[in-house]
């Protein structure tokens, strides 16, 4: 109980929105539990099993714990990177490190290795992540613009860029042709890992993956 009001734990209310709610909320929500140290997997998995074997639901909440990740830094990366299951390409790598001459450019959304090339570095665009907030001045926006089109020079010099927003990355069709056109295409089945399931050692998808016969992702 908080201020007098009854709350359930964050790894049950997780749970309870995977059921309930939306598959991409439920996502969000899981890698922020993860993220903020709020929960671990196991505790989502354990919520998940006191729930009975045919409840509305339930393959929901285990595709959610399963798939639940740490590095997703917000919930535009959750839902872009919900949206790239959806879509079959190649798992992306998550908060790659990059580096040149100068030392440390940053760390990256999502990274697909090339083959024997350059690779492709994958950016959801918020406003948080430039530092923009509506309430500094016109200088410190302009400052932190800048600050971003130099860390982006730095990374075109190294791999391919591909950026987003949450238009882009609420709508998979818009998101499926903005990797497209770098190359990031449907693989002919999905290939994405997800942790086992402590009962079941799977974890069943609620998603119904797209087939493609077309040519696989340029990323191995």
């Amino acid at each position: 109980m908080v201020g007098g009001l009854h709350i359930t734990p964050p790894a049950r209310t997780v749970i309870d929105l995977a059921r309930t709610g939306s598959l991409a909320d439920a996502v969000a929500a899981a890698d922020q539990a993860l993220r903020r140290g709020l929960c671990s997997r196991d505790d989502l998995f354990d919520e998940i099993a006191v729930i009975p074997p045919h409840a509305n639901g339930k393959v929901k909440t285990k595709f959610t714990a399963g798939f639940a990740n740490a590095l997703a830094m917000n919930g535009g990366e959750s839902l872009s990177r919900l949206n790239m299951y959806r879509l079959n390409v190649a798992e992306p790598e998550l908060q790659v490190a990059f580096q040149d001459t100068d030392g440390l450019i940053g760390y990256v959304d999502f990274y697909w290795k090339g083959r024997g090339g350059r690779g492709v570095i994958g950016e959801f665009d918020g406003k948080i992540k430039y530092g923009i907030d509506e309430e500094l001045g016109r200088e410190d926006r302009k400052n932190a613009l800048w600050r971003e089109k130099l860390r982006e020079d730095r990374l075109r010099k190294t791999d391919d860029v591909a950026r987003w927003t949450w238009a882009v990355a609420s709508d998979p069709d818009r998101l499926g042709r903005e990797l497209a056109d770098h190359g990031i295409r449907p693989l002919r089945r999905n290939t994405w890992s997800l942790p086992p399931s402590p009962s079941t050692q799977s974890v069943s998808s609620p998603l119904t993956a797209p087939s493609h016969g077309g040519p696989a992702s340029r990323a191995s």
